[in-house]
């Protein structure tokens, strides 16, 4: 036993027992109790006092647990039978802690769920017995003082807080018919409106219950063993929402894929999912299963709320690398994105402040250790077991609520880079506009880097172009390596030079003398092309006649079947040459259909 920060020095409160066989521990629910076994025994000391209190004779114990109270201490052995056939003696015992006499007895063959569940005041307690939920009052242990049968019940919830005491009841389907969870209050159990609400699904071989502190609502994740689609190893979940008052939703994720945590914050009005195929999604929801804030995807597969509800922590850990990030949930803010290797287990301090992370074994039996963290994202404490030992356990010792008060959250500065999608808010803003989708994001950048690369290109423009001259061999170049900075614009661009360059194979094969056809042949419509300086000198004689310029000087004495494809695309090369001076785009262009062309 440690002490906790600053000092992290051994305790005196516990002498320090060394052993293969001390693998199970427990605290009260108020931290002034402690029990461990170590193979042989199982002890119970006083924290505060320092002193032993009781040793019970349990050589196989792998279970402790202490009632909310500290009114009883509840140890598990695994169930043997003999080898005749015969039932096993009772493994699961009840000891009250003040007397150390055992209370009551019961054969409990499974592991889940071995442990009864108490109310927080000890005024009931309750234990799932053969498809139904058997109630105790006041620790009396040898008289069952109401019972809740259901057909089939195969799990139950008890709802933390006081009075009025709820509890949810699950019933797999069978036969084709759907499951369900029902709520009902103690001990309102009988008659056709007794439930307080009821949800019922198909595709469900497990559930998992959890209340929300103020016992008015249960989130329920229904899962399946084996996805029948085959998308998923994990199978298939479903998150569901159920309230005391009678009002019941599917709970819509956006991202397909398993349910990996969902945990509520201790405020009971909102609850926070991690979810999908890796990258997952963790987003936060309200009470009308409303998204409330998406924080994007990232590697990560487990959610913890702060014992104050301020602080939440999304993190990657098993068989992920055990990056975590911490937020301030009410401003929506990362704090830090620490990291935890190889991370089996993680818990808050009572404090709210500090962390916990281990390795533990059997998940892993190598580099066993523990870490204490300040949420910011600094390590304060660490502890690696020597080679030839393993960890099994690790946790903070218990503190009632109300004993550390919520202290003023410290940020630090982290880098803003994201897996896949960027945190958004999803809280409709008043006087706000709607945020953009992705795809209007990507047209708006679309658009904007359009109109940037045409200013820009108007810039560019200067009027010594217009007085230089381009030579012959190079005006083909030229004309190839301009762009517009328009993606759809030079897409028309390349597929008319596409097009002249078909011009210049048909030219190529009539002056290897193969035949053509009809609307191939040039010759026969036309004997001559010329050139721009030829129709500049044939001018000057005869009529005077006014001379095409630019681009319309382009198709002048061209045969219309060689110039279709040129005029089809005319239009979008005038577009283009607004880019440019007219009178130089003018030269390139004639340059450039006289190299091209057959005279």
């Amino acid at each position: 036993m440690v002490n906790g920060p600053p000092h992290f020095t051994e305790s005196t409160v516990f002498q320090r027992e060394s052993g293969k066989n001390c693998k199970v521990y427990t605290f009260s629910k108020d931290g002034t109790l402690f029990a461990w076994g170590n193979g042989e025994k199982v002890n119970v000391i006083s924290v505060t006092n320092k002193g032993l209190l009781h040793s019970f004779d349990l050589p196989k114990a792998v279970c402790l647990e202490f009632s909310p109270k500290n009114t009883v201490l509840a140890t598990w052995q695994p169930y043997t039978t003999a080898k005749d056939g015969t039932a096993g003696i009772p493994n699961l015992q009840l000891y009250d802690v003040k007397t150390g006499t055992c209370l009551k007895s019961f054969i409990q063959k499974k592991m889940q769920n071995w442990c009864p569940s108490w109310s927080e005041d000890e005024t009931i307690c309750a234990r799932n017995v053969n498809n139904e939920v058997h109630f105790f009052e006041n620790n009396n242990f040898s008289t069952i003082t109401n019972k809740l049968h259901l057909q089939k019940i195969n799990d139950f919830a008890l709802s933390p807080g006081p009075q009025p005491y709820k509890v949810a009841v699950y019933v797999p389907g069978s036969k084709g018919a759907p499951s369900f969870v029902r709520l009902y209050q103690y001990p309102n159990f009988d008659g056709p409106h007794a439930a307080l609400a009821n949800k019922s699904f198909f595709k469900a071989d497990r559930v998992t219950m959890l209340w929300n502190k103020k016992a008015t609502a249960v989130l329920v994740i229904a899962s399946t063993e084996v996805d029948k689609t085959g998308a998923s190893y994990y199978g298939e979940q479903t998150l569901h929402y159920i309230a005391t008052n009678g009002e019941s939703a599917v709970v819509q994720l956006p991202k397909n894929g398993p349910i990996y945590d969902v945990v509520w914050n201790s405020s009971s009005t909102e609850f926070c999912a991690v979810y999908g195929f890796m990258p997952a999604k963790a987003t936060i929801f309200n009470l009308k299963c409303d998204p409330v804030f998406d924080f994007g995807t990232g590697p990560r597969n487990a959610a913890y709320y702060s014992p104050h509800g301020h602080l939440l922590i999304l993190a990657g850990f098993g068989n992920l690398r055990g990056q975590m990030e911490v937020w301030d949930v009410k401003n929506y803010k990362l704090i830090s994105k620490p990291v935890a290797p190889d991370s089996t287990y993680f818990a808050w301090c009572p404090d709210g402040e500090h962390l916990l992370t281990a390795t533990c074994a059997p998940r892993l039996r190598v580099n066993n250790g523990y870490k204490i963290w300040h949420y910011t994202g600094s390590v304060l404490h660490k502890y690696d077991v020597p080679p030839n030992a393993e960890l099994w356990q690790v946790s903070w010792q218990p503190f009632l609520d109300g004993i550390f008060p919520a202290k003023t959250i410290t940020y630090q500065p982290v880098p803003s880079d994201h897996e896949e999608e960027p945190p958004q808010n999803m809280k409709p803003q008043p006087g706000k506009d709607k945020p953009l989708s992705k795809t209007a994001l990507k047209n708006q950048r679309k658009h904007e880097a359009k109109k940037a690369a045409k200013q820009e290109a108007k810039s560019d423009k200067s009027p010594d172009l217009a007085q230089t001259p381009v030579p012959q061999n190079t005006a083909r170049n030229t004309i190839c390596q301009s762009t517009s900075g328009d993606p759809d614009l030079d897409k028309k661009i390349k597929n008319l030079k596409k097009k002249l360059k078909a011009i210049e194979q048909l030219k190529e094969q009539a002056a290897t003398g193969k035949q053509l056809e009809k609307n191939q042949n040039c010759e026969n419509q036309q004997p001559e092309l010329r050139g721009p300086t030829e129709r500049m000198s044939s001018s000057s004689s005869g009529r005077e006649k006014k001379q095409p310029r630019g681009l319309d000087a382009l198709g002048a004495g061209r045969p219309a079947s060689l110039l279709a494809p040129w005029h089809s695309c005319l239009p979008y090369w005038r577009k283009v040459f607004r880019l440019f001076h007219p009178p130089a785009i003018g030269i390139m262009m004639e340059n450039c259909s006289a190299a091209r062309m057959p005279k």
